[in-house]
């Protein structure tokens, strides 16, 4: 199924009760967009979880929802509410939020390195139709995802799948850098087993793994995560310079070898069952 702000791969009867989400990946920008932005469409780019969706691809158990529209356009990954009166005219009284203070709200005001999306600000009412033709569409499909997975197998399984840039990630002369970066909130979406298992199957892979530092997982993971409720809610960050070039956001010779191994863990957790003892490994 496709939508204007997203694509949406289901089948009427998943065999599977996980759901995988791509809120950064989307790279479809509309013309009025790039004409009112100071940057160049590769600087705009940098925001962009790039090539992201192609991890996930069409063939698992599960539903798959994947953003098209770019997250410097908007941010699927922020509260609706955190708008940002330094882009939007007509916004006041936001409470302090350092995501918003830094040009991050769900109207971003940058993109990677402080960059400036556009000069002056824009309308509320252009603001407010960004967010009825891209944020509602994609997260009201994705917590009908999430309730009909629920509601069928009793629990679901939430993996929201991003990329991280290389600069963001701490390392030293006796700790590798992560490959990957899982954020359950410090616990609170999700059952510990979940990234327990979940940090085994990338090791195995042969990648290394941290859990909630840098990233302990955005809006999506902290909205939806809700294990006493039956949704487990995982972030999974990916380094970027593992399959591309970051400044130029390219594919690089590695790519389909990342692919294979990411998307090998991808399937097995897509086997999930709503007993965690039935994680399949394959």
């Amino acid at each position: 199924m496709q939508h204007k702000a997203y694509n949406l791969v289901s089948s009427p009867t998943p065999r599977s009760c996980a759901v995988f989400s791509s809120p950064h990946s989307g790279a479809e920008y509309p013309e009025s967009f790039l004409r009112a932005s100071c940057l160049t469409p590769l600087q705009l780019r940098s925001s962009e979880d790039a090539y992201v969706d192609r991890f996930i691809g069409e063939t698992l158990d599960a539903p798959i929802i994947t953003a098209r529209r770019p997250r410097a356009y908007v941010d699927l990954n922020r509260g609706p509410d955190e708008l940002d009166p330094a882009i939007i005219k007509n916004v006041g009284g936001q409470p302090a939020n350092p995501r918003i203070a830094a040009g991050l709200g769900v109207i971003p005001r940058v993109v990677a390195n402080g960059r400036a999306i556009q000069l002056g600000k824009m309308s509320r009412a252009e603001a407010t139709a960004r967010l009825e033709d891209c944020y509602h569409p994609y997260h009201t499909a994705l917590s009908g995802l999430i309730e009909a997975q629920r509601q069928r197998f009793g629990t679901c399984y939430l993996f929201d799948i991003h990329s991280m840039p290389r600069s963001a990630l701490p390392g030293g002369l006796v700790n590798r850098r992560p490959d990957i970066v899982l954020g359950d909130r410090y616990g609170t979406a999700s059952d510990q087993w979940l990234g327990d298992t979940v940090a085994a199957f990338f090791r195995e892979a042969g990648f290394v793994v941290a859990r909630n530092a840098p990233f302990a997982g955005g809006y999506i993971t902290r909205h939806y995560g809700a294990p006493s409720h039956g949704v487990h809610a995982l972030q999974i960050e990916i380094d970027r310079s593992l399959y591309m070039n970051e400044p130029r956001v390219e594919l690089h010779h590695d790519f389909e070898s990342i692919r294979g191994r990411i998307s090998n863990v991808l399937t097995k957790l897509s086997g999930i069952s709503a007993c965690p003892q039935s994680l399949a490994a394959e």
